[in-house]
């Protein structure tokens, strides 16, 4: 989601010879996309019994996502075996991040709503995915707009922690959820662009639109729900 300034314009011929390794970086960054979704799931449905000791050190947990995604997966960046260990220990932890929404909803006798949100969120993302690809209209424009955007929405989030607002926090959650759908969109087209010298660099990025989709659609389906 860092890749504002690229140049992606190709002659003809040059969009030829590279459509079929195109194909191919797509199908690798899907594969690595799905298995990463496995891990998290994995995350969760194995510390599923630690809720209450998860959600005791959920900053802690927090801050390991935070030093794999910006230095574990930087520092292994063209290192093969270590890159794909960061990618799936970062999805690991993001599942065990997820484990107090899940058990909360389970407790409620919600469980069905994590499959109902995770269905809910495919199906936007596949959209969105699908759209992005076979647009003929230029988004990379949108990643500084985007990225200022992203910034303005966590400081709100952290303001209202403070605060505690619950209608401010449904709008955090909705613009949360739009300003990922639009990075989905300008996420995919960076691939098909060719903007990423990684399937790894390029499924984290779906991965976290992805993630974040999701977690806003199940506090919506879940939490709300009865409301």
């Amino acid at each position: 989601m860092a890749l504002y300034e690229r140049d992606y314009v190709r002659s003809e011929a040059q969009t030829t010879t590279l459509s079929e390794s195109r194909v191919s970086f797509l199908k690798q960054t899907y594969l690595l996309l799905a298995l990463s979704m496995i891990a998290a799931a994995l995350g969760a449905y194995l510390t599923m019994p630690f809720a209450a000791t998860i959600m005791k050190y959920k900053w802690f947990i927090f801050g390991a996502e935070l030093l794999v995604l910006f230095f574990g997966l930087s520092m292994s960046r063209g290192k093969p075996g270590l890159n794909l260990f960061m990618l799936f220990l970062f999805t690991f932890l993001t599942g065990v991040s997820l484990v107090p929404l899940l058990s909360f909803l389970i407790g409620a006798g919600k469980g069905y709503v994590i499959g109902n949100a995770f269905l809910a969120t495919a199906v936007l993302f596949g959209a969105l995915s699908l759209f992005a690809i076979n647009s003929k209209t230029d988004f990379s424009s949108w990643g500084k707009p985007l990225f200022i955007t992203l910034i303005i929405v966590v400081i709100a989030s952290i303001i209202n922690i403070f605060l505690g607002s619950g209608i401010l926090g449904v709008i955090i959650n909705a613009a949360i959820l739009l300003l990922f759908g639009l990075f989905t969109i300008y996420d995919t087209q960076n691939i098909v662009n060719g903007a990423y010298d990684s399937p790894v660099d390029a499924a984290v990025s779906l991965y976290l639109d992805f993630l974040n989709m999701f977690t806003v659609i199940l506090q919506f389906l879940g939490i709300m729900g009865d409301d």
